[in-house]
């Protein structure tokens, strides 16, 4: 099959994406099988792998580098730093894109020859967040001219680091019915499509618990809809995230309690004695898993995970632990939401046996 982007081959992002459909997604499922082979869990209950459409992806990081008097603007070549300059991108949604190109445009006169920059872009409901990280001092003159150009890019919010360049409006994230405002560059799910999928799975795997704790909530993702049947507490390391998700839960109409707490679970996991007033845990980890949480998991009274994992590795490795400890892993799904990558979300659910 002949890969439908000029960049392939060149582009580091999408190095499957010349293998025929069948082919491709037994790629994926393989990735799942081979982890959970790894750890001895054999015969999983393995639901079909969920694709999302092409141009979807809400948020990316791209590199910027100024050469020739010219500023470039993409990814990463394979296997190197090297900048490959996209004229096309069947990932990105097509508002990140033409916008990622009029960012180039925009920051173009502002960079030194030979500079770089890192853009996290993120597309939101009411407009497109854009955080910059560079080696450069803010001085008057940078957030003048990104005011003149912005409005023209549906440019919302632009942070510098930690300054704030220019805003004309927080940007906006609904989680169904409640409106989350997220700080720079806060985590979110690569596309809306996939979050849908999985906030359906986590629904699923809590089933009727009425007292929720989510851990990894980053700004709500979970946390938000889940309380519109349950209490929730939610837990992250970061303060602005949590920031977030108290705001959107304090002003949205309808919900359960939702509170919220500090805590960096991968060196202060909550223990089993804290767990056992939940009905219910979710679990979004960072792509090195929630080992010493598992680990607390495992000995608890808890009877109900659900589970989302953005690698497929370490989430094998906290189901062996989870498993040894007294859990079933109930059904496993893919969802392919990195398309044409090496990668694959997942989602599960445990209970007690």
């Amino acid at each position: 099959m002949t890969a439908i982007c000029r960049h392939f081959g060149a582009c580091g992002g999408c190095a499957l994406q010349d293998l025929a459909p069948g082919a491709y997604l037994e790629v994926k499922r393989k990735l799942i099988l081979d982890a959970l082979t790894r750890v001895c869990i054999s015969d999983p209950p393995l639901r079909e792998i969920v694709t999302v459409p092409p141009r979807t992806r809400r948020r990316a990081t791209l590199k910027l580098h100024k050469e020739n008097g010219e500023a470039r603007v993409g990814f990463h070549a394979a296997r190197t730093h090297d900048l490959v300059a996209i004229e096309e991108c069947h990932v990105l949604t097509p508002g990140l894109f033409r916008r990622a190109q009029g960012v180039r445009r925009m920051l173009s006169p502002l960079l030194r020859e030979g500079e770089d920059a890192d853009l996290y872009m993120l597309e939101a409901n009411n407009g497109f967040d854009l955080s910059i990280a560079w080696r450069r001092r803010i001085v008057p003159e940078i957030p003048a001219q990104i005011a003149a150009i912005a409005p023209s890019l549906n440019l919302i919010r632009v942070t510098a680091g930690t300054e704030l360049v220019y805003e004309s409006a927080l940007p906006e994230i609904h989680f169904g019915v409640v409106t989350v405002r997220p700080p720079p560059n806060a985590f979110l799910q690569a596309t809306g499509e996939g979050e849908a999928v999985l906030q359906t799975c986590v629904r699923e795997a809590v089933g009727r618990a009425r007292n929720v704790a989510d851990l990894f909530c980053g700004c709500g993702t979970f946390s938000l809809p889940l309380a519109r049947n349950a209490r929730v507490h939610s837990v992250d390391a970061d303060a602005a995230m949590l920031a977030a998700l108290a705001d959107a839960a304090r002003k949205a109409s309808g919900l359960k309690p939702v509170s919220t707490e500090r805590r960096d679970l991968s060196a202060q996991p909550l223990t089993a004695p804290e767990l056992n007033r939940f009905d219910a845990v979710v679990l979004d980890p960072p792509r090195s898993g929630a080992l010493t949480q598992v680990k607390q998991l495992s000995s608890s009274g808890t009877w109900c995970i659900a589970y989302v994992s953005c690698d497929a590795a370490s989430f094998a490795r906290d189901a062996r632990v989870l498993i040894d400890g007294g859990f079933r892993l109930d059904w496993l799904v893919g969802i392919d939401q990195f398309l044409w990558s090496a990668h694959i979300e997942l989602a599960a659910a445990f209970s007690r046996k």
